[in-house]
C-alpha cells in the first residue's frame, strides 16, 4: 500500500477515490488509487497525472476511458489532482493562473504528496495532457527536489494554428470561461471513425471552467518559451501528438522538433499516434495509448547501472 489512501469503490461512482487534503500551503483535491501488485517487488513508480484546460481530474477516471482503472488493474498507485482553479483546489488569482504559476504550485504540493504518499515507490512519473502537459514539462524543467522518474505527455506542441491566438483572445474578459459542449466535440475529438458514438457524452462528465488566462498563456508565452524549458528537462520523456489534432500543428516535422528540444533528457521517444484526436483517451485507441504511458512508467523504475 501506499500510504492510508482510499481505494475506488467502483469503475461506476466517481466519487468513490475522491480526496481534498492541504499539502503546504494549499488545498488539493483529486482521485487517487493505491493498490499496488506485490508482482512488481519495489519497481513501481507512483504516477501523478495533471489534467489539461476545461477538464478536472475526472479527465483520468471517466468510465470506460480511466487511466486510474488501468494503472489499478497493474498494481501501479495513481493519484491524478485537480490543477488551482479546478474541483477544491486552491485557485489562483485570475491573472496568476499562468503555465509557470502552475508548475511552480504543484512543484510545492508534489514534493507534499510524495512525503506523504510515496511508500515504497522507486519516485514519480508525471502524466501530462494538453495544458497540463505543458506544466508537467515546466514542473520536471525545475529539476524538483523529490525523486522524478520521468514524464509522459500529450497534446501539447511548438506552435498552434494561427487562427488560435485570435479565437482565446476574444474569449469574453472574465476570470473563468465554460466552454459549450459542442464547441469542445469539435476540437477534442478526431473523425467520426476515431471513437465510439456515445464517447462525446460521456467525457462531459469531465468538463470543468478554465481560468481564462492559461488559454492565453498556453498560445502566446508558451510557444515562445517551450524550447528554453525543455532543454532544462533531464528526465525520460514519452511524448505522443494525436494524428488529428486541432488545437496544434500536428506533423512529423513538427513531433520531432519538439523531442529535438528535450535536448538534454536522458531519453526522449518522440511519435505521433494515428487514428486519434485531441484528447487521446477518449478515443478507440485510447486503452493502447494509456497501455504505452503505464509502461514507460515501469520502465522508468529500472534504470541501465552498468
Amino acid at each position: 500500500m501506499v500510504g492510508n489512501i482510499t481505494k475506488k469503490a467502483s469503475n461506476q461512482d466517481l466519487s468513490g477515490n475522491r480526496f481534498s487534503e492541504s499539502f503546504g500551503s494549499i488545498t488539493l483535491s483529486g482521485r487517487r488509487v493505491s493498490h499496488v501488485s506485490e508482482s512488481l517487488g519495489n519497481d513501481y513508480p507512483l504516477i501523478i497525472a495533471i489534467h489539461g484546460g476545461t477538464y478536472s481530474s475526472a479527465y483520468f477516471d471517466l468510465p470506460g476511458f480511466s487511466l486510474i482503472d488501468r494503472a489499478t488493474n497493474f498494481g501501479i498507485p495513481i493519484i491524478a489532482i485537480d490543477r488551482p482553479g479546478y474541483g477544491n483546489t486552491t485557485p489562483f488569482a485570475p491573472a496568476d493562473a499562468t503555465i509557470a504559476k502552475n508548475a511552480e504550485c504543484l512543484d510545492d504540493a508534489i514534493g507534499e504528496i510524495w512525503g506523504r504518499y510515496g511508500g515504497k515507490a522507486r519516485g514519480i512519473v508525471l502524466i501530462g495532457h494538453s495544458i497540463g502537459g505543458a506544466i508537467t514539462v515546466s514542473i520536471a524543467a525545475r529539476r524538483p527536489s523529490w525523486p522524478l522518474l520521468g514524464i509522459a505527455i500529450s497534446g501539447v506542441g511548438l506552435v498552434t494554428p494561427p487562427e488560435s491566438g485570435e479565437q482565446w483572445a476574444a474569449l469574453p474578459n472574465i476570470p473563468m470561461i465554460e466552454l459549450p459542449p459542442d464547441m469542445k466535440d469539435q476540437v477534442m475529438f478526431g473523425p467520426d471513425w476515431t471513437f465510439r458514438p456515445d464517447a462525446p457524452a460521456l467525457s462531459h462528465a469531465a468538463d470543468a471552467p478554465v481560468p481564462r488566462a492559461e488559454l492565453i498563456d498556453i498560445v502566446t508565452t508558451w510557444p515562445s518559451t517551450v524550447q528554453e524549458i525543455a532543454a532544462k528537462v533531464q528526465v525520460p520523456v514519452h511524448y505522443r501528438q494525436a494524428e488529428f489534432d486541432r488545437l496544434w500543428i500536428t506533423n512529423t516535422e513538427q513531433v520531432q522538433g519538439f523531442g529535438a528540444a528535450l535536448l538534454n533528457s536522458s531519453k526522449v521517444d518522440a511519435a505521433i499516434f494515428g487514428c486519434v484526436g485531441h484528447c487521446i483517451d477518449f478515443h478507440r485507441l485510447g486503452g493502447a495509448f494509456q497501455l504505452e504511458q503505464l509502461a514507460f512508467a515501469l520502465r522508468c523504475c529500472v534504470r541501465h547501472e552498468g
